[in-house]
């Protein structure tokens, strides 16, 4: 972030603070309607399938690291991702949002997108948002500036110094304030908040920009049990908005925000469904306990 684009940041939360005030005290709060302003029509998903993953393998100095891995995902699903150590999920998400590409397979976004055809950015805007475990924001910036930043909008320095936040965009970040709950902490600076609310702030930074699916890196890891509590409600209150992939070791979390999951090992699935049906799976009691 260059400092004229700090500065400029910096004099809009003066400016623009007032949208959002009024925002969020409007019967709406820009909450539920926001979401009938997504984008539609870029990603079709008529067959019932918003990611499919078929015969996908990539190797690493002769490590195979994913190995024939086929997943599919529905609209609105969300699905949790475990496994152990070196299982692939990191590599996985990484195919999906192009980091790395396969040796072979096919990765496609809907029924008619080819990931495998795009770059990281290209994705990025076709609609696939990605956060990382450790939280990245921006921590001299406010928690309205982090956000507004996120906006679809021209990232020209010209067209940044010039922005002026429109009275939909008003309500677009209100409805993420309330969605990430952080309306109290608008303009307290993002390296002020807790360790969760960091987390919740990058979320809120990837929904600014109206992803149909997101995947989520460990997104409790080092929260605490109420913070943990609040990233679960928040998780379910996006399911049916947008496809969540959540990758997670915390099996306390897992079980309160899945319907299916599915176990990674060697770089391919190796058994899904509810958490109580894998758990109780012999193959995954010998991948987790050696046995």
């Amino acid at each position: 972030m260059t400092p004229d684009l700090m500065e400029a940041g910096a004099e809009r939360v003066a400016r623009h603070a007032h949208h959002i005030d009024q925002a969020l005290q409007t019967e709406s709060g820009g909450r539920a309607a926001g979401y009938g302003r997504h984008a539609t029509g870029e990603v079709d998903v008529t067959h019932g399938r918003i990611l499919y993953l078929e015969d996908v393998s990539v190797s690493f100095d002769g490590f195979k690291a994913i190995n024939k891995l086929s997943l599919d995902i529905a609209p609105g699903e969300l699905r949790c991702i475990i496994g152990p150590n070196g299982a692939g999920k990191t590599t996985m998400m990484d195919i999906i949002t192009g980091k790395t590409r396969p040796d072979e397979g096919t990765v496609f976004f809907g029924s008619t997108i080819d990931l495998l055809r795009h770059k990281e950015a290209e994705i990025a805007q076709l609609g696939i948002g990605r956060k990382f475990q450790k939280p990245t924001v921006f921590e001299h910036l406010t928690v309205f500036e982090n956000l507004e930043l996120a906006l679809k909008t021209d990232k020209g320095v010209k067209a940044s110094m010039m922005f002026r936040l429109d009275s939909a965009q008003a309500d677009r970040l209100a409805e993420v304030l309330h969605t990430i709950h952080l309306e109290d902490s608008v303009l307290r600076l993002a390296g002020n908040l807790s360790h969760g609310q960091k987390q919740w702030l990058e979320i809120g930074m990837l929904l600014m920009q109206d992803p149909k699916l997101l995947l989520l890196d460990e997104p409790v890891a080092g929260m605490t049990d109420e913070e943990t509590a609040r990233t679960a409600e928040l998780f379910l209150s996006l399911k049916g908005k947008h496809s969540l992939m959540v990758v997670e070791h915390d099996m306390s979390f897992i079980r309160t925000i899945s319907e299916i999951v599915t176990v990674l090992c060697d770089g391919a699935v190796l058994a899904q469904g509810t958490l109580d049906e894998v758990q109780a799976d012999e193959r995954v009691i010998e991948v987790y306990l050696g046995r």
